[in-house]
């Protein structure tokens, strides 16, 4: 017999391995032009809490800030930052998303709803509410472990 720690160590398990290949198929649908993780992280950070410094960055992603500062040097070559001196301190320099950063950003989440949207259409309606409550069930596993 299996005990109640058990059970939710199987469910713990096939939940992080089902939600792991659905990430992937979410990423797949929407091309970040080839962006690493940490990249992406960077794009993320500076969309929800605006312009930043390096050091900001690597403080926020628990890095070096000449680690930040490499990953800052490749997104700006890329197009995707642009920096701005500070004005109180010319020796700072804040750095944010180029306008076609974020359209690339819109796009990229569009196709993924989209693409997710098409696929949650296909189950029956029966499906469809047990996965509204599975979501609801991730969203209260997922508060819980905000506290």
């Amino acid at each position: 017999m299996t005990s109640k720690l058990d059970r939710a160590a199987a469910l713990a398990e096939a939940m992080r391995a089902r939600l792991g290949k659905l990430k992937r198929k979410l990423r797949e649908q929407a091309s970040v032009a080839d962006l690493t993780p940490s990249q992406t992280a960077v794009l993320l950070h500076l969309e929800k809490q605006g312009p930043a410094t390096v050091s900001s960055l690597a403080r926020a992603e628990g890095m070096r800030p000449q680690s930040m500062g490499a990953i800052i040097a490749e997104l700006e070559r890329a197009g995707h930052v642009r920096g701005t001196p500070d004005r109180n301190d010319r020796r700072q320099t804040f750095w944010s998303l180029t306008d076609g950063c974020r359209e690339m950003i819109r796009t990229g989440r569009a196709a993924r709803q989209d693409w997710l949207a098409r696929r949650i259409a296909t189950l029956t309606p029966k499906d469809q509410d047990l996965l509204a409550a599975a979501v609801e069930l991730i969203a209260r596993i997922a508060e819980e472990g905000q506290t």
